[in-house]
């Protein structure tokens, strides 16, 4: 167990502010059970010149799903109580039905409802509520990959839980989590506002940057289980606190949440209730991100270190590696130097992963590569043995193939290098007899755009770009959900005359959804 570095970590807090440049934020630790720093800076509300405190409600996003899971584990003990009661939600899936030990481990192969909402038609500022949810998954009929054989985040599962949650404790979730989890743990502010449309406490989440400026971002969605939970500093080192009380208590409830939890084959996972696992300097650590639009927030614990770091932004600044170079800062670890090996230009191009139906587009850089797969992109060295590698992925090239291991995924795939030679004739209106929504594809001037529409209304127009022989980009950059699903890759299909006759179109988020030409 390491000595905090007491100078090294006042040194990192207090460049926060000119290092991840914003409207304010917050950032504590917990050591041995006790708070050694407490540190907010800047404004709550720039308008109004409102501060930012430790006391500031501040929603904590996805961070809420590990508190989703520890109340499932208070309320019923073993998630298989509730498989027969998660039938209800899923009423038309017509694949097999994932457990509910699935859904809190990320495993269950549906497709993220948030992504599908762009399917649907939604305009990213638009209004989401309690009732559309259930309409949604009414719709799934598929899953995009056998339930507990891979990862995929999907916001849906926690929004599961929680009416599984209700249901079970005959009692709305918000008391749930005050009598079981903030009671106990002493957070003595924290709320579920699951209407993100109205500030609390007088906080306001910002888009922007230092260059176009800040400007307060719109939420109008209701969130449940997946996100909702508004804490302030001072409430999230409570809970670290409490982590700690428990720790060698084997039936304490971060214990059980953050026991591991393999796939179906066996293979360990990185993902469990809630909570995510990653090393950092060879220390074992979990912890959560949280995204909504205008708000980021990261916490990581040490279990080794009895350390526990919590980071909230109320702009998109970046809280997961504030979070981890506060981190190393406490222990005394000076940043690893990066390394640098020029790839060789072969690597640039676009392939195709079949089992996912989705591009994989790469892009050297002179530090190594860039890479384009999930939600945004990723950055990997090229080490000595020609290999690329980051901490999430390793890309091994062989000719115009690319062998792709995702370990956190369990998910080992060749991609072949996409041909040239696309063609300008996919303009049309397509149909989704899954979903019950269409996609339209027009040529304006020369440049392909297309609108999907569903119950969720008429979506605006997005550029789509050529990748290759019959395979298309559409980018998504703002949906209702933060971060947005990225990448849409749109597979043509043709006739054995050569005409188009269909589309599959998908993301990471939510993968091969098919669609028809209509007329």
């Amino acid at each position: 167990m390491s000595d905090i570095d007491l100078a090294a970590l006042e040194a990192a807090v207090h460049s926060l502010p000119e290092r991840i440049k914003g409207p304010g934020g917050v950032v504590g630790l917990v050591k041995n059970g006790e708070v050694i720093l407490r540190h907010a800076w800047g404004f709550a509300d720039l308008d109004k010149r409102v501060p930012m405190t430790e006391v500031t409600l501040i929603p904590i996003c996805s961070i809420t799903k590990q508190f989703t899971c520890a109340a499932l584990l208070d309320v019923v003990g073993d998630p298989a109580r509730l498989d027969a009661p998660l039938a209800r939600h899923l009423p038309n899936l017509e694949d097999r039905r994932p457990t509910v030990a699935d859904l809190c481990n990320n495993q269950s192969g549906l497709r993220d409802y948030w992504a599908l909402t762009v399917l649907h038609g939604a305009m990213a500022d638009g209004v989401f509520s309690r009732e559309d949810t259930a309409r949604l998954f009414a719709r799934m009929r598929k899953t995009h990959f056998e339930p507990g054989s891979h990862y995929s985040y999907s916001n849906g599962n926690f929004r599961i839980l929680s009416d599984l949650i209700e249901g079970a404790a005959g009692k709305p979730l918000a008391e749930v989590y005050r009598d079981r989890l903030f009671g106990p743990a002493g957070m003595e502010t924290a709320v579920l506002a699951s209407d993100t449309s109205a500030p609390l406490n007088g906080v306001v989440g910002y888009e922007g940057n230092e260059t176009v400026g800040y400007f307060p971002a719109a939420n109008r969605i209701f969130w449940s289980g997946d996100a909702g939970i508004a804490a302030s500093l001072d409430d999230m080192l409570a809970w670290e606190r409490f982590i700690d009380r428990t720790r060698d208590d084997p039936d304490g409830l971060y214990n059980r949440i953050s026991a591991p939890q393999p796939f179906a084959d066996g293979t360990p996972s990185r993902y469990g209730f809630g909570l995510a696992r990653e090393t950092v300097d060879e220390i074992a650590l979990t912890g959560h991100g949280g995204a909504l639009r205008g708000f980021r927030a990261r916490r990581l614990h040490a279990a080794s270190e009895r350390l526990s770091v919590v980071v909230m932004f109320n702009h998109e600044g970046d809280a997961h590696g504030t979070a981890t170079a506060i981190l190393r800062a406490a222990l005394g670890r000076a940043d690893a130097p990066a390394v640098k090996n020029a790839p060789t230009p072969e690597w640039n191009g676009n392939y195709l992963e079949p089992s996912s139906g989705l591009s994989l587009r790469i892009t050297t850089t002179p530090a190594g590569l860039k890479v384009h797969f999930a939600t945004s992109s990723e950055d990997l060295a090229v080490d000595a043995d020609g290999i690329a590698r980051s901490s999430s992925m390793t890309l091994t090239r062989d000719g115009d193939a690319i062998r792709m291991e995702r370990p956190g995924e369990n998910l080992r795939v060749t991609a072949h290098r996409i041909p040239a030679g696309n063609r300008d004739d996919i303009a049309g209106r397509f149909v989704s007899e899954e979903l019950e929504a269409s996609f339209e594809i027009v040529s304006a001037g020369g440049a392909c755009y297309g609108a999907f529409e569903g119950f969720l209304g008429k979506g605006a127009m997005q550029p789509i770009h050529p990748v290759g022989r019959d395979v298309w980009r559409l980018s998504c950059r703002r949906s209702m959900d933060a971060p947005a699903p990225g990448d849409w890759t749109i597979l043509v299909r043709r006739d054995v005359a050569g005409e188009v006759c269909g589309l599959t179109v998908g993301c990471w988020l939510a993968r091969k959804v098919e669609y028809v030409k209509a007329g």
